[in-house]
């Protein structure tokens, strides 16, 4: 292999490889004798099938992997042979008007890691902000639990449904008169007021008593999946079967006991462990920022620009997303185009503080075992279907930038760990609204893998801070219960979200079919 270095300045890179048709013949006969022991040709016993025979059946595929495979290894002994440091997946062209039995000309071009300076590391220091969980925290976060364990006991006779309640029906729904696909269901339930039906379709349950017959009339939302029935008016005939009442969950030693736990006092131990938790983790979020900006301050580099274009989409792509659940959607995005080269300085400092935290970490012999790797790994697989997850495995496992991007994270907070043993730190108690309002205050932009590594990243800028509260308000929605995708798509939405009544197997399977 002939190369030729065509383009040397400052971190970009580029080569022209010229390959010989003699290197590449030889992989076509490797790829032949690799592929002889699965061929099976009428006549021949498997594996005695002549090269020649199998060259003429499949050398179209052959010729194309072993140009491919050939290239790829040339690239590769590139990058070993000149000490390259690729910052990005190198760009790989072959030649126009290749063609077989001549040499392959072969264009590469990359972006190089800088050389990054030694870190300096010495002199740093830190305030660790602290918070103890309080008895009042303690207790909300009791009586919260408590509130989710809603449950419902029969109501008494001639009781009137209202907000809260939970009703049991049948119902059958018509559009222009006609019954629809999806419009009808026995034993559905839905509480009163959390907004799970088509809206207006809870409203009109109210004052309800069982075995009453109400006609409720609705306006399907102008968006809703089941094209032909978005923006239709509709008529439901209901039964009301069953109306139960709220049975508030009191906090104490029997209802601990139910949950499975010695008492209370176990109880409050374990909610007190979760508050410590997560005042633990703003207290590691405040640190981290104020080390993030010391190290930033004390070290000034190039970086690629292949790798701050890639930062900048990710951080753009975010700030994409979370303008369209403004109520200005337009609006928001002109904000962000204003402000456009501030987010672009925010890519090119995490590129930086990317590659400096990896410089300390290699620098200080810091890795990632290969049981945290294979932890990771299989967290990260239960994000899909089980029959997925092999797939995403094998992925991960043999492509190494995303193993690479997998790894990150936790490599970033083994470093950061490092570096907090490194500074002198003191501790100072607030209150936890004083420790929030820290952290709101810095609107980090120091943080640097990007969005959807998992980590904390508040980019929004201080004039963004309502958008700020947006996403956290989002972040907090997560949390509730979702409505079945499925159920989503059925036009008997008002059936798919409740809890079906207890009563008659056959009955319970015709919600089941209502909500798809």
């Amino acid at each position: 292999m002939q190369t030729v270095e065509t383009l040397n300045e400052g971190l970009k890179r580029a080569y022209t490889l010229t390959i010989s048709a003699a290197a590449i013949e030889a992989r076509v006969d490797a790829e032949v004798k690799k592929a002889a022991p699965q061929v099976r040709m009428p006549g021949f016993r498997p594996g005695k099938v002549p090269a020649n025979l199998i060259r003429k059946m499949h050398g179209e595929a052959l010729q194309a992997d072993a140009l491919n495979n050939t290239v790829q290894d040339s690239v590769q002994s590139l990058i070993a042979d000149k000490g390259l440091r690729p910052a990005m997946s190198p760009s790989v062209e072959l030649g126009e008007g290749y063609e077989h039995g001549k040499d392959a000309e072969v264009k590469v071009a990359l972006e190089v890691l800088p050389d990054v300076p030694e870190a300096s590391t010495e002199g740093l220091k830190l305030e660790r902000l602290t918070v103890e969980a309080s008895e009042a925290e303690i207790d909300a976060m009791l009586n919260n639990f408590a509130a989710q364990q809603k449950s419902f006991e029969e109501a008494k006779k001639g009781h009137k449904a209202a907000t809260g309640d939970l009703v049991v029906m049948d119902f059958v729904g018509k559009v222009d008169g006609e019954e629809f696909d999806g419009g009808k269901a026995e034993g559905a339930s839905v509480e009163i007021g959390s907004g799970r039906l088509i809206p207006g379709f809870e409203d009109q349950l109210v004052g309800a008593k069982a075995n009453d017959e109400v006609t409720v009339k609705v306006t399907f939302p102008t968006e809703y999946p089941v094209a032909y029935l978005a923006g239709k008016d509709a008529e439901f005939a209901v039964l009301v079967n069953e109306i139960r009442t709220p049975k508030e969950a009191v906090v104490d030693e029997e209802f601990a006991k139910s949950l499975g736990l010695e008492g209370l006092e176990q109880f409050r131990d374990l909610m007190k462990g979760q508050i410590e938790q997560e005042l633990n983790g703003l207290t590691r979020v405040h640190m981290k920022r104020r080390l993030l900006d010391q190290l930033a301050a004390a070290h000034d580099f190039e970086v690629p620009p292949s790798m701050v274009e890639a930062e900048f989409q990710q951080i753009w792509a975010q700030l994409e997303h979370e303008a369209g659940h403004e109520e200005d959607p337009e609006a928001a995005r002109a904000e962000m185009e204003k402000d456009k080269d501030e987010y672009r300085g925010i890519a090119v400092r995490r590129v930086r503080l990317g590659l400096l935290l990896s410089e300390i970490g290699r620098m200080n012999n810091i890795e990632i075992s290969n049981q945290e790797m294979s932890r990771l790994i299989m967290q990260a697989a239960q994000q899909y279907q089980p029959n997925q997850r092999e797939a995403f495995i094998n992925y991960v496992q043999n492509d190494p930038m995303a193993a690479a991007q997998l790894r990150a994270p936790l490599y970033e907070d083994k470093v950061v760990d490092f570096l907090f043993e490194k500074a002198e730190i003191t501790d100072r108690a607030v209150t936890r609204e004083e420790l929030e309002a820290a952290i709101e205050a810095e609107e980090d932009p120091n943080h640097v893998h990007g969005p959807g590594c998992g980590h904390d990243h508040g980019d929004e800028k201080p004039k963004k801070k309502a958008a700020a509260k947006k996403a956290k308000a989002d972040d907090a929605a997560e949390d509730a219960p979702k409505p079945k995708k499925a159920a989503a798509k059925k036009a008997a939405e008002p059936a798919a979200e409740g809890e079906e009544a207890p009563k008659k197997k056959a009955t319970k399977k015709k919600a089941d079919s209502a909500e798809g």
